[in-house]
């Protein structure tokens, strides 16, 4: 059979040997003869597992001491509540960075509980699209925090400056942005990914939050499930948590520290959306009108001349095992989400695809 490939933007694709050895384990994790989704998550097994976990995350990403690691449930879409929930009092302001689709879901979210800030820092020059430089955004002393996500998934645009706001509260979405390159922890207050992208599978959201943050005072109106003080005292495990789910996520550390670490894949990362983004300036029918500053290293999005072309290509791709490249229904056009899992032989052969694609058409 075919090798394929999976470019699907989330669920998306997981590392073939995490997948192996989940296999291999499913009916007897740790010598217990047993599923780890069947056993107690307060088991002195899945307590160390989730320990596992944070020490993983920890190492990789170097997190201080002073934040705190939370597995949430509910997907970055419950942190759209959870955040002005956790950091607002009734009076309090916060900004919030527009940048596309997802910019604007947490902004529409967070108009429940606030009034916020808008900042709409997506510029168009010559048809071009572009994030403008942090030191132009224009924000107000009296902010509680300032919400961003610096790539958006859905129109392939990023931004990669470091965040620094003196004594405003950074809060960022980095669903797809974890784990691809190196952040400095530090210039954050609340960091929020949902899992499904570099982590594990869809059904868990990781929170890491600065320890001063958890003892704010909270609105009154707060939901348990969504406080992080109390998510942070029961080690994650107000509820039940998604077991499978961080199983699989503690896998694919593993694997991401046997690749070595985020320095390493950060600079195939680089290689992949290089060789994409190469292949698509150097064509005639491929056109992607993002500024070069600001393409996604993720999620690479181009259109052709017109749709009916499109359905041709992506019925081309399918035809030679390359998946789930139909851009999102919002912006249409085509898109190739290559997240840590996704090797470079993968983009290698998609590029194969699109010459050939472009020799026949042309």
């Amino acid at each position: 059979m075919n090798q394929i490939f999976n470019f699907s933007p989330g669920p998306a694709i997981l590392p073939h040997t995490v997948l192996k050895q989940a296999q291999k384990e499913l009916l007897n994790w740790n010598n217990l003869n047993m599923s780890v989704m069947e056993i107690s998550h307060r088991s002195k097994y899945f307590i160390r597992l989730i320990e596992d976990l944070k020490e993983d995350l920890i190492t990789l990403m170097n997190i201080p001491n002073n934040y705190e690691i939370l597995f949430c449930q509910g997907g970055a879409r419950s942190q759209f509540s959870a955040v002005p929930m956790n950091l607002l009092k009734y009076n309090d302001k916060a900004a919030y960075v527009n940048m596309g689709f997802w910019s604007n879901k947490a902004i529409q979210e967070a108009k429940k509980y606030c009034n916020p800030y808008v900042l709409n820092v997506k510029k168009k020059k010559n048809n071009i699209d572009y994030i403008q430089l942090m030191n132009k955004w224009h924000i107000h002393n009296d902010i509680k925090y300032i919400h961003y996500c610096p790539n958006e998934t859905i129109e392939g645009i990023a931004t990669y400056e470091e965040p620094s706001f003196n004594d405003i509260i950074v809060v960022a979405d980095l669903s797809s942005y974890i784990l691809t390159k190196y952040i400095n922890i530090k210039q954050y207050g609340v960091i929020y990914a949902s899992a499904q992208k570099n982590i594990g599978p869809a059904g868990l959201t990781i929170v890491i939050i600065r320890k001063d943050l958890l003892e704010q005072e909270k609105r009154i109106e707060l939901p348990s499930a969504l406080n992080y003080q109390i998510i942070a005292q029961h080690n994650s495990m107000f509820n039940t948590p998604p077991t499978f789910a961080l199983y699989l996520s503690y896998l694919v550390l593993q694997w991401l520290k046997q690749q070595g670490g985020i320095s390493t894949i950060s600079h195939i990362n680089q290689q992949k959306s290089q060789l994409l983004y190469d292949t698509i300036d150097n064509s005639n029918i491929y056109i992607n009108n993002i500024a070069k500053k600001n393409r996604s290293m993720t999620n690479i999005v181009f259109t052709l001349p017109n749709i009916k072309t499109e359905k041709l290509f992506l019925k081309y791709a399918n035809n030679h095992g390359l998946f789930f490249l139909k851009g999102h229904n919002a912006i249409g056009g085509i898109r190739a989400s290559i997240y840590n899992a996704m090797p470079l032989k993968g983009v290698k052969k998609l590029v194969n695809c699109m010459n050939d694609f472009e020799k026949k058409y042309l």
